[in-house]
């Protein structure tokens, strides 16, 4: 191990690949004497000692609001693979149409959240875990939210620009950036690269301090990143939003430039300033998705707009039939167990749940059924003597129905209920 930054040295070698600092023992050949550069030990403590707590706050929370979302959406299989637009919506992705004629601004915030899809939140999540580190370690948790925060809105930002008229004549590089259609928009794609925007300043920045290792993998060595994804994008042109790629690689880029690398002993007053900014950004976040929260049952007028594909009346009554057969069976669940206070409340709902088809109807009686059955099995005599004596047994096909039901259930969701 390197006695002057920590970092792990391979068996043999006379110098660390880090820092640069000889550290080979015995007797060696007489070399002129390596000075190791003070900023560089720096830069090598910085990224090997420094926490990333907020990198994986984020990634948690990203991960978090996906269920959320494939809850609301059924918890099917498919909705994996593409959350229907209400869902989107009602977790804050980014409308064009919304933030104009509703002044829903918070959707300039909320979409750095949410994904669209399974491959989606994966991808990016595995980039920020291999890029935020990186990032957090050398500018310290504060500035690192800040960058997160600030290239993400400047990404949504760009995507909101680069909504144009449907019947705007648009060529190649055209439709590379700009879309004809206000459809549902999120991702952390955009701050991701501004994280990469800042990365690739910051090798530029700080080329003669950084150690041969860091040179390879910060600035100009962004360039393989960047070109690649900028690439895929192209080839995505319709599907990728990559106005908003671009413009939180600009703003990541700007940020990198203006902001100066915290060095160990800064003076306390810009740390301060910047502990300020980071709450100001965690604020802004939570009272975005608190209104969120706050319009989450709010009807969903933007799929009258011409530009956006309207949504059927059959996939909204299906996605609430979904979310209340979910409440009923969590109900029933707990039911089997011996906790029967929400099982009245799971019946109202089934009784409230929208029409879909006869065989729909059907299930949703049956788990009525299961429902009532599991409360009176659920009660429990209390005993007149002080002996200890054992709850009142269920009847003994009930959980033989519970499992059927669900078998037939779920048969209906890979057949029928595909189709809405």
């Amino acid at each position: 191990m390197c006695r002057s930054c920590g970092a792990i040295v391979g068996a043999g070698a006379s110098q660390c690949a880090v820092c640069g600092a000889p550290v080979a023992s015995g007797p060696q050949p007489v070399k002129p004497r390596l000075t190791t550069d003070r900023e560089t030990l720096r830069f090598a403590r910085a990224v090997l000692t420094r926490p990333y707590k907020f990198t994986v706050i984020f990634l948690v929370m990203n991960f978090f609001i996906f269920l959320l979302m494939w809850e609301s959406s059924g918890m099917t299989w498919r909705a994996l693979w593409e959350f229907p637009y209400p869902v989107l919506i009602a977790y804050g992705a980014k409308v064009n149409q919304l933030i104009n004629q509703h002044h829903e601004w918070w959707r300039f915030v909320t979409p750095i959240f949410i994904h669209v899809n399974l491959p989606h939140v994966l991808i990016n999540m595995y980039s920020l875990w291999m890029v935020g580190p990186y990032v957090e370690k050398l500018y310290g948790s504060a500035k690192f939210v800040v960058f997160w925060v600030v290239t993400g809105v400047a990404g949504v930002t760009a995507s909101y620009l680069t909504v144009v008229p449907p019947d705007t004549s648009l060529g190649a590089f055209g439709h590379f950036i700009f879309k004809t259609q206000d459809v549902p928009s999120a991702g952390a794609s955009g701050a991701l690269f501004g994280l990469v925007g800042v990365l690739f300043v910051f090798g530029i920045k700080f080329r003669h301090e950084l150690p041969e290792g860091f040179k390879r993998a910060f600035g100009t060595g962004m360039l393989p990143i960047i070109f690649i994804n900028l690439f895929i994008g192209y080839l995505g042109r319709g599907v990728i939003d990559n106005a908003a790629h671009l413009g939180g690689l600009l703003s990541g880029a700007a940020l990198a430039v203006l902001v100066q690398y915290r060095r160990p002993g800064e003076r306390a007053t810009i740390t301060a300033s910047w502990y300020v900014l980071e709450v100001a950004a965690l604020l802004l976040v939570a009272v975005s998705f608190f209104q969120i929260a706050k319009h989450f049952k709010d009807p969903i007028t933007v799929a009258a707009s011409s530009q956006i594909p309207a949504i059927p009346s059959h996939e909204n009554a299906f996605l609430g039939y979904s979310k209340v057969m979910n409440v009923a069976q969590e109900a029933l669940n707990a039911a089997m167990h011996g906790e029967t206070t929400a099982v009245d409340e799971a019946i109202k709902g089934l009784d409230s749940a929208p029409h879909l088809d006869q065989k729909a109807d059907e299930l949703r009686e049956q788990l009525k059924s299961l429902l009532l059955r599991a409360k009176t099995a659920g009660a429990v005599t209390p005993s007149p003597t002080p002996e200890r004596k054992k709850p009142q047994a269920r009847p003994p096909t009930l959980i033989d129905d519970v499992i059927s039901w669900k078998k037939e259930y779920n048969q209906w969701l890979e057949t029928t209920g595909k189709n809405y």
